[in-house]
């Protein structure tokens, strides 16, 4: 096999071969500077007239951005280097010429760039988040594994909603309504009293027509969900997962994360315990922070950022109160206007990254949570039965992936954490 750009320190003084495109290129006098990548990483390759002729050299400088080619050349260590090597190029074949790429290096609008997106990908920057992007994924896979959870695949196309709202995508299921999965969370639970630690990694779709740069209409989810695990115990592991990912994203993505100009001191400070707030303090806080707002109301990304800026890690706020939240969370016993619940708030402004909480495991209170959401109790006939038949305590929560990518990565918007977003206004490409 060929080698990478990403494998290139295990050649060092060697020939090599790359399979490679043209990113970029620049010349002087009889040098020729070539930016070469080939999904795996981005090296230099240096072109000198008096070592590789004229008819190479002459072929080096008319290369066209993005042109596909194998390029022949002895690896040498340089320090200059974001990689540390660079590639002394003795042999160049082109395998297609491209002609008028679209993306040049001037500064091209947003829009122009999402219509693009199958070609923006290929930049230096968006190749950097996406690679952070599969490192989160890699680690996620990782920290649960070791953890002793099962990978569990929920449907996608539902028969009802599992949060109980009507931001869901209708579709035919031949003769029967269907919707598209907004999570898989229900499923979860029933596979947890299966196999007692469970999580999922999928795609959830959410009907919302906003426009922030938070939201995707079309998102991926990690959900976990945990038997025998009482509210206390989720908020550990959520804070464990998440001081991993992070670890793992500084120890792995060194190049990405400088290519972003991503200021790695705040994700060093992604270390567990995590600060606490209860929603009542919460309250408070904000008030004093000059907000106006009621015991009762919902957070807003307002509210989270204010708190959020207090803290260098990121913060739970915990015990909303129920009548905000969804109809399976378990009331607080010592206090049952609040639910055993949390959301985890990232610093910088990014908000919730993480909701979760305590289940209901009581078949009458569950029940009674139907007729006040008026929920059908025949659709959910079969996740009441998980309190019929040898219920137990059990909490779980869900990460939004592309929101804790746009964290880690220092991004401003989630469109550029997912390799084609789905936006209000866009399914192109």
């Amino acid at each position: 096999m060929k080698p990478t750009i990403e494998q290139i320190s295990r050649h060092v003084d060697q020939t090599i071969t790359l399979g490679c495109w043209l990113a970029n290129k620049r010349s002087s006098g009889k040098i020729a500077f070539l930016q070469l990548r080939d999904g795996t990483g981005f090296i230099q390759g240096i072109v000198v007239k008096s070592d590789v002729g004229e008819e190479l050299f002459q072929k080096a400088k008319g290369l066209t951005q993005e042109s596909s080619m194998y390029v022949e050349g002895v690896v040498k260590t340089d320090e200059r280097s974001p990689s540390g090597f660079e590639l002394q190029v003795t042999g160049l074949e082109i395998i297609h010429e491209a002609v008028d790429y679209p993306i040049t290096p001037k500064e091209h609008g947003t829009e122009f760039l999402m219509d693009h997106r199958h070609l923006w990908m290929r930049s230096k920057k968006q190749h950097a988040i996406l690679r952070i992007r599969n490192e989160i994924i890699r680690a996620t896979y990782a920290f649960f594994d070791k953890e002793g959870f099962v990978k569990i695949d929920p449907p996608i196309l539902t028969g009802n909603s599992a949060e109980g709202t009507t931001n869901l995508f209708h579709t035919k299921y031949f003769d029967e309504n269907a919707y598209l999965s907004q999570s898989g969370q229900l499923y979860l639970e029933a596979a947890a009293m299966a196999f007692n630690r469970v999580f999922s990694f999928g795609p959830t779709f959410r009907a919302e027509k906003s426009k922030t740069r938070r939201h995707l209409i079309e998102f991926w989810m990690i959900e976990p969900e945990m038997a025998f695990t009482d509210h206390e115990e989720s908020l550990q592991i959520q804070e464990q997962y998440v001081s991993h990912i992070a670890k793992s994203v500084i120890d792995h993505c060194p190049l990405e994360l400088e290519a972003l100009d991503r200021d790695i001191t705040k994700l060093q400070q992604i270390q567990a315990p995590f600060p606490r707030l209860t929603y009542d303090e919460a309250i408070v806080f904000l008030r004093g922070q000059g907000f106006d707002i009621a015991w009762g109301e919902d957070l807003g990304a307002p509210h989270e950022t204010a708190i959020a800026e207090s803290y260098d890690k990121p913060v739970f706020i915990t015990h909303y109160p129920l009548g905000i939240k969804s109809f399976y969370m378990k009331p607080d016993p010592e206090n049952p206007e609040v639910a055993l619940c949390a959301d985890l708030i990232a610093p910088e402004g990014y908000g919730e990254i993480i909701g979760g909480s305590q289940r209901i495991d009581d078949f009458e209170l569950l029940e009674q949570r139907f007729e006040e959401h008026g929920l059908s109790e025949d659709a959910y006939r079969w996740y009441l039965e998980l309190r019929q038949y040898g219920s137990v305590p059990h909490s779980g929560f869900g990460l939004g992936l592309e929101r804790t990518v746009a964290w880690m990565s220092g991004i401003e918007h989630v469109r550029e954490t997912i390799p084609f977003p789905r936006l209000l206004n866009r399914l192109y490409p």
